[in-house]
């Protein structure tokens, strides 16, 4: 197994690109981060002008920052070029059932590929697999690629409320606009937590049961630290995994299997139903999260390079926020536990198993 993370790019160097050096060719047609055993990557990095740095050998990414050289932006060459009548992958849309009400919404292409490697994607909070249509639309001409709404996120919320309310005579639909807010769990909700433990779960089954196969995975944020997890804790379904900008933490409060007793101190563990203060916490803070505006403001933060077309990104995450399951489901990830490893612990781990591995093939 191997780890790659966009904070180093391994076998790299630095070549000066200037107006003089247009006519050489110094990148591939095809770029390849992912699967750096397979191909070599290479970057570009352009700050708008024709000078530049071509990423190769014996540099990293860091290194060009300390000089104060240019890193306003990073192009990964290759994308197809539709105007060009370049042919890019086809994109499909599907869902599997997981549990009772819990449906996973994932996106693939390059199904046609059989014999090419499997690559999954997983997203960070609060988008979805449609935060990757250039990777599947790219990627997918070579390989089988596959990316997945988290459960609790995108386009994998609840199909139906989790909770009831105890006495619901006279209320029309129109005066529940939440689900999630009733005061008792449905029995097929029961101890449904958004977590990353949940997460981790989630992709194991969706990689023995969809992919059927040991993959490749790329975690952005959140989906970087559910990616070292699942390869600490399964390392039989995942061949290698490239962390983007992955997140070190996520959970405020105590997992109850690592710390039962401290577990205890904090009572509501983001399970259903969503206790009444909470509730009124969170129609206030949801009120302004899911604002259009408040999301706009978000993703200039978000894309330092305003120049990026985020149209499709703001519009799929501003239909996520009106689905009646979607406030709910933001109060349970907030307030669910952390994970049972940390990361640097799920880092170590799938890092002391790929060296053990390499040692065992080394000396026979």
């Amino acid at each position: 197994m191997e780890i790659i993370s966009l904070n180093f790019v391994p076998q790299c160097s630095v070549v000066t690109w200037s107006s003089k050096l247009a006519t050489t060719r110094l990148v591939p047609n095809r770029s390849n981060l992912l699967l750096s055993g397979i191909r070599k990557s290479r970057l570009v990095i352009r700050n708008g002008n024709s000078d530049g740095y071509v990423v190769g050998e014996n540099e990293d990414l860091a290194s060009i920052a300390r000089r104060g050289e240019s890193r306003s932006k990073v192009l990964i060459p290759g994308l197809p070029d539709e105007s060009n009548g370049e042919a890019a992958a086809r994109i499909s849309h599907s869902h599997c059932e997981w549990r009772p009400k819990l449906r996973v919404h994932y996106e693939k292409s390059g199904c046609d590929n059989v014999e090419a490697p499997a690559v999954l994607f997983l997203p960070g909070f609060g988008v979805g697999s449609f935060h990757y249509e250039k990777q599947l639309t790219d990627l997918g001409r070579d390989y089988r690629v596959w990316a997945i709404d988290f459960l609790g996120q995108g386009l994998s919320l609840p199909t139906e409320d989790p909770t009831t309310m105890a006495d619901d005579t006279g209320a029309s639909e129109d005066e529940k606009p939440f689900w999630g807010f009733g005061d008792k769990t449905e029995p097929w909700a029961d101890q449904l937590v958004f977590s990353l433990d949940l997460w981790r779960d989630q992709v194991q089954y969706f990689v023995e049961e969809v992919i059927g196969e040991p993959v490749y995975i790329a975690g952005n944020s959140l989906g970087g630290y559910v990616a070292l997890y699942l390869a600490a804790t399964h390392p039989h379904l995942v061949k290698g995994v490239t962390l983007l900008n992955a997140t070190p933490f996520w959970g405020f409060f105590p997992n109850p299997v690592r710390s039962p007793k401290l577990a205890r101190l904090f009572p509501w563990p983001g399970a259903f139903p969503l206790p009444e203060r909470v509730k009124k916490i969170t129609e206030l803070v949801w009120q302004k999260i899911s604002d259009p505006e408040s999301i706009a403001e978000i993703l200039k933060q978000v894309y330092t390079d305003h120049s990026t077309n985020v149209d499709k990104v703001f519009s799929r995450i501003v239909e996520v926020t009106q689905h009646p399951a979607a406030a709910a489901s933001f109060a349970s990830i907030m307030l669910a536990p952390g994970g049972q490893l940390s990361f640097s612990e799920a880092l170590s781990r799938t890092m002391f198993k790929y060296v053990s591995c390499m040692e065992e093939k080394i000396h026979g």
